[in-house]
């Protein structure tokens, strides 16, 4: 009895966390009409710390920071947002407005024709969709075989003989993307510059030389740590350290 009791209460607060998630994000776009961008980006930061996040809700926290002309923390939520829904070009099209808006112009390194290929088919799905999408040309390979194995016709045979290779071909393709994206997600810790504007050094230490200088809103990847500071990379070649305190994590 005690235990249906606990059950029921753990399914009562979930639905009023829900709830009270849904109004925060009504209330947040309500003052986002209103032309109240902070008291908007107050109430939906309330939605994370509750513990729930979307797409939808990180592309509304980009759009009300880009309002604030903050454009580090703008960046930063249209990057969130996109690694939940990767094909939405309405989060392309904002982000790409708010890089405009950066002062740092970073060229990036000449890439192969391997890699331009592999980078335009690895963002159509996130890791999690390609790991979806090969469990079900598993389960189309599956069926189709079966329907094979137990069909008399010899022309019907042949066909689905096709069929169930053509998928067992796909889902050995989606397999490797869904290995490949999730060994880049691991690797490749990526993040946003948020302080107005840094000296990068030579070495984790106030002291050491300046490398180069970045601003608010540049993407970097994250090499290595060093206590409190991250040592990153730059899509031109260039590497430097930084205090973690000026850079958010993706």
């Amino acid at each position: 009895m005690m235990k249906k009791l606990l059950y029921l209460l753990i399914i009562l607060v979930s639905f009023s966390g829900i709830g009270q998630n849904e109004n925060l994000f009504e209330q947040g776009k309500e003052l986002y009409k209103n032309g109240k961008y902070q008291q908007a980006v107050n109430a939906w930061m309330k939605i994370l710390d509750n513990g729930q996040h979307s797409a939808e809700l990180y592309f509304n926290l980009g759009n009300a920071q880009y309002k604030l002309n903050h454009i580090g923390p703008s960046i930063y939520y249209y990057e969130k947002a996109l690694q939940l829904s990767p094909n939405d070009n309405d989060i392309k099209n904002n982000l790409a407005f708010a890089e405009n808006a950066r002062i740092d112009a970073i060229e990036p390194l000449p890439k192969t024709v391997f890699s331009k290929w592999y980078n335009s088919i690895s963002g159509i799905f996130t890791f999690n969709g390609w790991a979806i999408l090969a469990v079900a040309f598993s389960i189309f390979f599956v069926a189709l075989f079966l329907f094979y194995y137990f069909a008399f016709s010899e022309r019907r045979k042949r066909l689905l003989f096709v069929s169930s290779m053509f998928a067992g071909v796909l889902l050995i393709a989606s397999l490797t993307m869904a290995f490949f994206t999730y060994g880049d997600y691991s690797k490749n810790q990526l993040a946003v510059i948020f302080a107005s504007e840094i000296e990068v050094k030579t070495e984790p230490s106030m002291g050491s030389n300046v490398a180069f200088t970045l601003h608010e809103g540049t993407k970097v990847q994250i090499m290595a740590q060093d206590g409190n500071w991250f040592r990153i990379a730059l899509e031109d070649g260039k590497d430097g350290w930084i205090p973690a305190t000026d850079l958010k994590q993706l």
